[in-house]
C-alpha cells in the first residue's frame, strides 16, 4: 500500500498530499475541468479540490456558508444542514502568501445516489480558501458517506483504513501553488 504523496494537481499549477489509497476519478469518468476528484478504493469517500469564481458578495462565515448550500443544490440535497463554521488559521497553510481568508464548515447533506430513492446523511467538511487577487474562491470538499454494512471487497489488513479529518486536514494545509497562470492573465 502506498503511503501519502504529494500530488501534482490541475496539471501541476497546484499540489497537495493525498492520503494512502486515493484514486484519481479522472481515470475512471469525466470530470470538470475546475475540479480535481479522488475516491477512496473501499469506502464511498471522496475528496474534490474546486477552483470557483470568488463570490465577492458574500463575505466570511456566510461565504463557507454560500459554497455549502450551493454544492447542496448542484447535489439535489433534499435537506442541507450546517453544525459549524469555524475561521481557517493562515499560518497553517501553504497557500498562506495568496490566501486571503480561510475557513472550515462542518455538515450534513440528505443525498440520494443516482437510481435510488433513499436520501442519506452525507456528513461534508469543507475548507474555503479565497483568493481574490485572483478572482477564486478554492473549495476543498471531503465527503463523508455513512458506511455501508456489506463487507469490503478484500481481506481486512489490505484494505486501506477509511480517510479520517486529518487526512482532509493534511490536504487543506498542504495545498501549494505552483503556477498563478491557471488563473489566467492577472
Amino acid at each position: 500500500m502506498e503511503p501519502m504523496r504529494d500530488c501534482p494537481l490541475f496539471g501541476g499549477a497546484f499540489s497537495a498530499i493525498l492520503p494512502t489509497g486515493a484514486i484519481d476519478v479522472s481515470d475512471l469518468r469525466p470530470v470538470p475541468d475546475n475540479q480535481e476528484v479522488f475516491c477512496h478504493p473501499v469506502t464511498d469517500q471522496s475528496l474534490i479540490v474546486e477552483l470557483l469564481e470568488l463570490q465577492a458578495h458574500v463575505q466570511g462565515e456566510a461565504a463557507a456558508r454560500y459554497h455549502f448550500e450551493d454544492v447542496g443544490g448542484v447535489q439535489g440535497a433534499r435537506a442541507v444542514y450546517v453544525e459549524s463554521v469555524q475561521p481557517l488559521s493562515l499560518e497553517n497553510l501553504a497557500l498562506r502568501g495568496c490566501c486571503q481568508e480561510a475557513w472550515v464548515l462542518s455538515g450534513k447533506q440528505q443525498i440520494a445516489k443516482e437510481n435510488q430513492q433513499v436520501a442519506k446523511d452525507v456528513t461534508l467538511h469543507q475548507a474555503l480558501l479565497r483568493l481574490p487577487q485572483y478572482q477564486t474562491d478554492l473549495l476543498l470538499t471531503f465527503n463523508q458517506p455513512p458506511p455501508d454494512n456489506r463487507s469490503s471487497l478484500g481481506p481486512e489488513n489490505l484494505s486501506p483504513p477509511p480517510w479520517s479529518l486529518g487526512d482532509f486536514e493534511q490536504l487543506v494545509t498542504s495545498l501549494t501553488l505552483h503556477d498563478p497562470n491557471i488563473f489566467g492573465p492577472q
